[in-house]
């Protein structure tokens, strides 16, 4: 509910994942709770999610209706976290505003005559608007970090290959960065615990071109001095 009134008034979803309900009964049967237990999760337009489509925002993706969850999906699911919607985009996501031609133009909550920046602006929106307490943005040169400052949050860019890929196709770019999945939130204990439950065995059994380094909560995200070996891991890993 908290959703939809958001998108109602900036405009930042472009699909509601189905199956939410079911999920969340089948989470309840589980005897193991996995870390991201019963928290609805948005998740940014072009990650894979079964059953859905990832835009881009391009018509030339419309048709095109995965038949599978990109990893950090069926990871986010083991942990018992419960994708809910997906979020809007620039076209082609190489932008720092948030606007299609399909989905139109995304507003900043805390002011609609701005931008929430991009290309993670649907994420930034509807988390800094109430309808999210946890989102999945990507990254290359900024669209974590944009979105978040824009919109007063917090947003992690892990290291390259830190995290499974998205798992979408076809991309018109041939990018010279690595394209990083990360966490959108509130605060920065949200980012830890994300990174925590999603660098698990699962994630590195699903995609063995992870390196199988968990999240290291000794060193986390802006914490206590760290000697200089750990801060050299923390460069290499990005913990």
């Amino acid at each position: 509910g908290e959703a939809l009134e958001v998108n109602q008034e900036v405009n930042c979803l472009t699909d509601f994942i189905h199956g939410c309900e079911d999920q969340l009964q089948k989470l309840k049967k589980q005897k193991e709770k996995g870390l991201l237990y019963g928290i609805p999760i948005s998740i940014k337009d072009h990650i894979n999610c079964k059953g859905h489509i990832s835009s881009g925002g391009m018509v030339k993706f419309l048709g095109q209706v995965k038949k599978e969850d990109s990893v950090i999906v069926q990871v986010l699911k083991h942990q018992g976290g419960i994708p809910f919607v997906k979020t809007n985009i620039p076209q082609t996501m190489i932008n720092y505003d948030c606007s299609n031609l399909i989905f139109g133009q995304t507003l900043n909550p805390l002011n609609p005559q701005k931008s929430p920046g991009g290309s993670s602006g649907g994420e930034g929106a509807l988390i800094a608007g109430g309808g999210s307490i946890l989102g999945i943005g990507s990254d290359v040169a900024g669209s974590i970090r944009l979105p978040s400052s824009f919109c007063g949050l917090c947003g992690l860019k892990p290291t390259g290959n830190r995290i499974s890929p998205p798992g979408c196709s076809d991309s018109p770019f041939v990018l010279a960065v690595t394209v990083m999945l990360g966490p959108m939130a509130r605060d920065v204990d949200s980012l830890a615990l994300c990174m925590k439950a999603l660098l698990c065995q699962e994630m590195f059994q699903l995609d063995p071109t992870v390196p199988p380094i968990p999240f290291d909560e000794e060193v986390r995200l802006g914490g206590a001095p760290m000697c200089p070996c750990a801060q050299q891991q923390r460069t290499i890993w990005g913990d």
